[in-house]
């Protein structure tokens, strides 16, 4: 049983700790009173100092202004800085060149490279293997019963789609899972110093030998067709390469995994949407989107860097200070969503920010989304009686800085 934490004091002066297990159970009561009491707060992830906006209007203006940007040097006037406040082993700085952490033009031209292999239609072709996966999954955790959602149907789905994704054969599949762990649960706390010392310098090696193989015998997958993008006689170079698996694994797997255990959870806690559903499947993709808006995994985006001093609120925000727009905050605005703390599956407009704005839009959004509308589909309409197998009470959820992710979900299956 998951012990209740007391609830939050609430202080403008004070600098809120966004890694902390009293912001993790109680996130959506501090939304509320930044949103109408400090639109412009102070926060911390371990060490590093921050600003966070929380109203959806000062979000959009901080994701698609061109005085906010993604890679800190360049925030400070130094044009080939690391995009990261701390520095790398040499054998992982690959990630630090990630597209999600650097602005135009190398944004736009990493971006136009991997658009060529990223296409709606490569997308569009993995849904039937998504159909396929659902299935043979529920075919053999429905004889369980009782069962833990989250690693018996929301892991396994995108873990396998992204190997497929990949092109990996099927001795690399559990070196590819492993490496997909340390990706995503090695990223905090005192795990990340044998993270970067240790894991991902392993990691890097193991993508560098897929990328090596995919050169030598390509495959109909999206590595290789990134390995093929050329625009105007431009390639991927090799760290590029590197940091676009890095970003499918963490992006493509990691987002999607926690929409599909938060959409379980929350189509359960409203019994009459999920009833509403069941009787005009039409509505599932309006579904997800609310999902999306209501309870998304992704609260909050990279830190995103001022290169000149902004003033928001009263407040200054000083040149390269950083500043993270509060995503789960400005989706529960008032002055953008009306009853915002409804969950209505039928909203419309629902201009949510769930997938960020602007130049970093999720790129594996549609892949999202897809994944997500099958995995819940076949799922509920497999199981009229699905049912938490814990009160909601007892849902212990991650301590994570910018996430809204459950450490499981238990759930009885019929």
């Amino acid at each position: 049983m998951v012990a209740a934490l007391a609830k939050p004091v609430f202080d403008p002066n004070q600098t809120i700790n966004l890694g902390g297990p009293v912001f993790a159970e109680h996130k959506y009561d501090w939304y509320r009173w930044m949103l109408e009491e400090a639109p412009l707060c102070r926060g911390k992830i371990s060490i590093i100092k921050l600003n966070m906006v929380a109203r959806y209007e000062d979000c959009r203006m901080v994701l698609t202004d061109d005085r906010f940007v993604r890679n800190r040097g360049r925030a400070r006037g130094k044009s080939n800085a690391s995009p990261v406040p701390f520095p790398l082993p040499k054998s992982v700085s690959a990630l630090a060149r990630s597209m999600i952490l650097e602005d135009n033009p190398e944004h736009r031209r990493l971006r136009n490279l991997v658009n060529k292999a990223f296409t709606p239609r490569a997308v569009e072709r993995l849904s039937k293997r998504v159909e396929e996966l659902s299935h043979e999954l529920l075919d053999g955790i429905e004889r369980q019963g009782r069962v833990d959602l989250l690693e018996a149907y929301a892991r396994p789905v995108p873990t396998r789609v992204i190997a497929e994704m990949v092109g990996l054969s099927k001795e690399d599949v559990n070196q590819f899972k492993n490496s997909m762990r340390v990706l995503t649960e090695g990223m905090t706390g005192l795990a990340l110093l044998q993270t970067l010392a240790w894991d991902l310098r392993r990691t890097g090696k193991f993508i560098r030998r897929l990328i090596a193989k995919k050169r030598g015998d390509p495959g109909d997958d999206i590595l290789s067709a990134l390995i093929d993008a050329e625009e105007e006689g431009d390639r991927l170079s090799e760290d590029e390469l590197v940091a676009m698996v890095f970003l499918l694994i963490v992006g493509g797997f990691e987002t999607t995994l926690h929409l599909i255990t938060n959409g379980i959870r929350t189509l359960l806690e409203h019994p009459g949407q999920l009833e509403r559903l069941r009787g005009n499947p039409d509505l599932w993709e309006s579904a997800v989107e609310e999902i999306i808006r209501h309870r998304g995994p992704v609260h909050g985006t990279k830190l995103q860097y001022a290169t000149e001093d902004v003033t928001l609120h009263g407040r200054t925000i000083k040149r390269g200070t950083p500043v993270m727009p509060l995503l789960a905050a400005a989706n529960h605005d008032p002055r953008a969503f009306e009853n915002p703390d409804d969950f209505d599956i039928a909203r419309a407009p629902n201009r949510h920010l769930g997938f960020g704005l602007g130049m970093h839009f999720c790129l594996g959004a549609q892949l999202a989304r897809m994944e997500t509308r099958i995995a819940l589909k076949n799922l509920v309409e497999r199981n009229p009686n699905l049912r938490l197998a814990v009160a909601p009470s007892e849902l212990e959820l991650v301590s994570m800085a910018g996430w809204h992710r459950h450490a499981s979900l238990p759930a009885v299956l019929g």
